[in-house]
């Protein structure tokens, strides 16, 4: 490969929660374990070269002053929507700066709900949409995904339905990838949906943090482009923070094309004057988005992939009693340990330490409401997905580590 995706960054004290904290109360890791990072959602790989390049040539001008977004930067996300996704038509006036995606989740509940009303979401829920919702006193009303007898996550169409009559929904949050269990979406998947929330008049934000990082044999939709309703309500926010490792940075972007929708969205986020843009994350987008860019996430694809395939193999041939969907997208695995649990007499809590105790650093997947699930990065180098697999089997699920 081009890229390097096998170096194992010493990344403690650089800045890193991934390395520098422990997601799990009480847990510590056991002397002769050194820590592996597999929990919060960024990636132990380093970023791309003309990242680095566009960053650093701005640093060479001693001035950060007031400055408003290029041409480049808008034609830069243009061209990467049409080239990864085929979307043609996108105006500088659709695509809207953004600090995060979860601030633009927050502006457009503001913007079209009101405090105590119902939002559909799916379950199981990423918690940065829970603690957005909790924070701005919205109800969350959940839409349970299934696994069917391929053990495919899939959405109750019905159920789905059923609650927004139910509960007088107007405003849904839809995650396409799906965040955590690494579902991507098929075309008429979303059509089918978005049937649902045009008929009941659902404002539709989607959440397409993850749209670059798909997997080999998927591909993503944009849920705009299934029609030209769902491109009219709804509110879709990307951007390059996931997909090259620069949450650090801060930076997204709305694409939103109806301009009632949009002028909300836009008036409630500049109430806060917090919604301002960083010089430098700009010439990170810039940079990441560039042709360089698409071959380095292509071959990042094929190494998240050779992980997956890897550790859901291992998973399933070896311990018995944890049971996982494969995901076609993110680089996150979300596994149900409760037979496991339930054979072994032990409860979630002493699992998760178990774990860390190896210097496996995994995160608790209860909060992402389902009650037995560890949710686990794979954005490591190989080697380390191995070392990681070979302790778990050894120490933790079918053996023991004293305490």
């Amino acid at each position: 490969m081009k890229y390097d995706f096998t170096t194992i960054l010493d990344r403690k004290g650089h800045d890193a929660i991934a390395v520098d904290s422990i997601p799990i109360p009480g847990a510590e890791v056991a002397e002769g374990f050194s820590a592996i990072p597999m929990w919060v959602a960024d990636m132990n790989f380093p970023t791309l070269p003309t990242i680095l390049a566009e960053v650093g040539e701005r640093l060479k001008h001693p001035h950060f002053g007031y400055f408003a977004l290029s041409d480049e930067y808008f034609d830069s996300i243009i061209r990467w929507h049409k080239d990864r996704f085929g979307v043609e038509g996108i105006t500088k006036e659709d695509i809207g700066y953004e600090n995060g995606v979860l601030g633009c989740v927050a502006s457009a509940l503001q913007a079209f709900t009101a405090p105590g009303e119902a939002v559909l979401l799916h379950s199981p829920t990423y918690i940065g949409f829970t603690g957005t919702m909790n924070n701005n006193g919205r109800k969350m009303i959940l839409s349970d995904l299934v696994r069917d007898e391929n053990g495919v996550w899939r959405m109750d169409y019905e159920d789905m339905e059923q609650k927004i009559v139910e509960n007088h929904i107007h405003c849904a949050i839809f995650c396409s990838p799906h965040n955590p269990t690494g579902r991507v979406w098929e075309r008429e998947e979303i059509e089918k949906a978005m049937e649902i929330y045009r008929k009941h008049d659902c404002v539709v934000i989607s959440d397409e943090i993850w749209s670059d990082i798909v997997l080999p044999g998927a591909k993503h939709i944009p849920t705009q482009s299934v029609s030209e309703d769902a491109k009219n309500r709804t509110i879709a926010v990307y951007a390059p923070t996931k997909t090259f490792n620069l949450a650090g940075l801060v930076g997204s972007y709305h694409v939103i094309y109806n301009s009632y929708l949009r002028d909300r969205v836009v008036k409630v986020s500049e109430m806060s004057h917090y919604n301002m843009t960083n010089v430098l994350s700009v010439h990170a987008l810039i940079g990441a988005y560039k042709p360089e860019g698409r071959e380095w996430v292509d071959e990042l694809c094929q190494v998240l992939g050779s992980n997956v395939d890897y550790a859901y193999d291992y998973i399933t041939r070896k311990f018995k009693g944890v049971s996982l969907a494969k995901p076609q997208g993110t680089y996150m695995l979300y596994l149900n340990c409760e037979e496991w649990c339930k054979e072994h007499g032990k409860t979630m809590d002493e699992l998760l330490r178990a774990g860390v105790r190896v210097g496996v650093i995994w995160q608790d997947g209860r909060p992402f409401n389902r009650p037995y699930a560890i949710r686990m990065n794979l954005a490591v180098p190989h080697a380390r997905v191995e070392d990681a697999m070979d302790r778990l089997d050894k120490y933790v699920f079918n053996g023991s580590l004293e305490e």
